[in-house]
């Protein structure tokens, strides 16, 4: 019998069309993580088109801090006297040079590892890309899978820089040469076989992406010399580049790219998912967790934030079999508490505690966690946290959030913030404030109540307090945001109430412990906002509506929630449209074609609110992931009812 471990798990693969045409190949990125939240990223045609995309990011403060190392590693084949030069960079002059992208026969994923294939006559030259796990470095094969004996030159543009920013030619960068190689201002190492030396600026290199977010997008980059050597078909030229410590070379490249091979098949086997639309999410789902464990919201640019760790937990760590990393994660959260509220990140600097719900989420990851594996310790060890988080709550904590004595909901919101999901500002000014009783705050304010009281029966204790205050806001919630046919979105806003039609009240029916059960509402909130990528954020025939979330930073901030599709959304819909009884057959279709259209063999942030829905917004996105394979899941299961599911109310059934 074969063994499971041996079937390579493929991801989306492109034939000769695609790869070559430029603007197609240019548009679909490949990610491969070390991680530590470091990254190489980069686009099939081999285009450089964000600012970010290179072959060595460096997590200098992991997740975050990254550094760009080595940006590329240009390939040119030696055939007789022809030099056929194998990469494709735009240039701030309009020019395309060179043109490699033309001798692309092939591009796929397979077992995490992209490869491409470029083809000149009879030969054919094969690149594949991985990296260490817990690591940062990277290794690059080239290996001649057909054709008589050529010549191969690699020549890398290198950098050293803030991920974030570009870097622009002056003073001649510290390059120094040794063996087999050279380190790069002291703060990387590349090795290969055959370095010659012969230094000198790459001036005017151009990241198309960056130019339509209106964002710098020139650069200059520097090539320290270059690696060579003859192949015969079969045999390989290989490179390494390592941050850290420079004087321990890492593995053998053969050996680490078999490493990263067998890695994502036994994460793979571990979930048991069998369907391969999951096993992609699931080695997707793995870019996401890094050491510690913490979560990056997304690549190439987020960090680690504690809204889109919670609200991604049940499908990153739940869906994937990765419970006891899920459960050290829960365990140093609860460990940031301050005031009842979870630290939300600490990207842009200071520790900051500016949300309203990733607190309220954390209640819901942990009640999932203890429900689907039973841990009865971590229950314990939780239950006080989890207590104080709503006693603060009732009590009232940072930026107005507070429970309304006579209703027991959730009020939140103060001038010149915004504490939901919805916190795009422009100037300091939100977009979409939502102060006040938010139909989503309120229903995971809710379903946490609920979910708190079971998880204390489970250690046997009780707490009259908290049953008092579930009964009261549940009691309220439906005559507080239902107004005959409407939902509100808001209630008791600074405004009065907001009847905008958006997808927050779909988190009111698909929590556990829902306050609402109306099939109207998902009916609804489908007509207008279920789009076949995601949700949109708000109705089109709403006055505020925006369908393109495009243009500079102001103009994609204004649009960020005014509606743009949520691809993260997809989870509570199915879920809810499940509850009342509507079909999801298809529902998932639009986004398993995604898998290969954008960030590949992954999901996107955001789309375009209107068709044909363009991605935006970071292609690889931890909560879109985690929501689409749940919804995966939850199809499934229904399609399955004999196997085990995650219960709403209490463990495994």
């Amino acid at each position: 019998m074969a063994d499971p471990n041996d079937r390579a798990i493929e991801g989306p693969a492109f034939g000769r069309q695609i790869c070559g045409d430029l603007e197609q190949a240019a548009q679909r990125e490949w990610l491969v993580c070390d991680g530590l939240g470091g990254f190489a990223m980069g686009t099939v045609a081999g285009l450089l088109t964000r600012r970010y995309h290179g072959l060595l990011v460096v997590a200098t403060n992991p997740p975050i801090g990254r550094q760009l190392g080595l940006v590329a590693l240009d390939p040119v084949l030696v055939i007789g006297d022809r030099r056929i030069r194998l990469a494709t960079h735009e240039w701030s002059s309009g020019a395309v040079d060179p043109v490699g992208y033309q001798h692309l026969e092939g591009f796929w994923i397979e077992d995490g590892i992209p490869r491409w294939r470029w083809a000149v006559g009879d030969v054919c030259l094969e690149r594949q890309i991985a990296m260490t796990n817990g690591r940062p470095g990277v290794v690059i094969s080239h290996r001649l899978v057909r054709g008589s004996a050529v010549g191969l030159e690699l020549h890398p543009l290198c950098t050293w820089r803030d991920a974030n920013a570009e870097r622009l030619g002056s003073a001649e960068p510290l390059v120094e040469v040794v063996a087999n190689g050279f380190t790069f201002e002291r703060a990387y190492r590349v090795t290969g076989p055959g370095f010659t030396a012969g230094a000198g600026w790459y001036r005017g290199l151009w990241h198309r992406v960056e130019a339509d977010r209106g964002l710098n997008a020139e650069e200059d980059v520097w090539s320290p010399g270059s690696f060579s050597g003859d192949l015969a078909s079969g045999q390989s030229l290989d490179i390494c580049a390592w941050a850290g410590d420079l004087a321990t070379e890492p593995p053998p490249v053969a050996q680490t790219i078999r490493a990263a091979r067998q890695r994502a098949r036994q994460i793979v086997l571990k979930s048991t998912l069998t369907a391969s639309t999951d096993q992609a999410l699931v080695l997707a789902a793995d870019q996401m967790i890094v050491a510690g464990p913490a979560v990056v919201a997304g690549y190439p640019w987020f960090g680690s934030w504690s809204r889109d760790t919670m609200t991604s937990y049940e499908g990153l760590f739940l869906e994937t079999a990765r419970e006891q990393e899920g459960r050290r994660l829960l365990l140093a959260a609860a460990a940031t508490l301050s005031e009842g509220m979870l630290a939300n990140t600490s990207d842009v600097g200071a520790t900051q505690y500016n949300t309203a719900d990733a607190t309220l989420w954390f209640l819901h990851a942990v009640a999932r966690h203890v429900e689907s594996t039973g841990d009865a310790d971590l229950a314990a060890q939780l239950a006080d946290v989890l207590v104080e988080v709503i006693r603060s709550h009732v009590t009232g904590t940072r930026y107005g959030i507070h429970v309304d004595p006579s209703d027991g909901l959730l009020s939140q919101g103060e001038p010149g913030l915004a504490l939901t999901w919805m916190d795009a500002r422009v100037d300091g000014i939100p977009i979409t404030q939502r102060a006040g009783k938010a139909i989503e705050i309120n229903a995971l304010w809710v379903n946490g109540l609920a979910s708190t009281i079971r998880l204390l029966a489970r250690c046997k204790r009780t707490d009259a307090g908290i049953e008092k205050l579930e009964a009261a806001a549940g009691r309220s919630f439906p005559g507080r945001f239902l107004r005959g046919a409407a939902v509100l979105d808001v209630a008791q806003g600074p405004n009065g109430d907001s009847l905008q039609v958006r997808p927050n009240c779909l988190l009111a029916i698909s929590l556990p412990h829902a306050p609402l059960d109306q099939r109207w509402i998902v009916e609804k909130v489908g007509r207008s906002l279920l789009t076949s990528l995601g949700m949109r954020s708000l109705a089109p025939d709403d006055p505020a509506y925006e369908g393109h979330h495009q243009g500079d930073q102001a103009e994609r901030d204004r649009a960020y929630h005014q509606g743009t599709v949520w691809p993260w959304l997809i989870g509570p819909y199915v879920e809810a449209a499940l509850k009342v009884g509507i079909g999801v057959d298809g529902v998932l279709d639009g986004l398993e074609r995604h898998l290969g259209e954008w960030g590949l063999g992954s999901v996107s942030e955001t789309t375009d609110g209107d068709p044909p829905h363009r991605a935006t917004g970071a292609p690889f996105q931890a909560w879109s992931i985690a929501e689409m394979l749940r919804a995966s899941r939850l199809i499934a299961r229904r399609d399955q009812p004999d196997r085990p599911v995650i219960s709403s109310g209490g463990g495994a059934q």
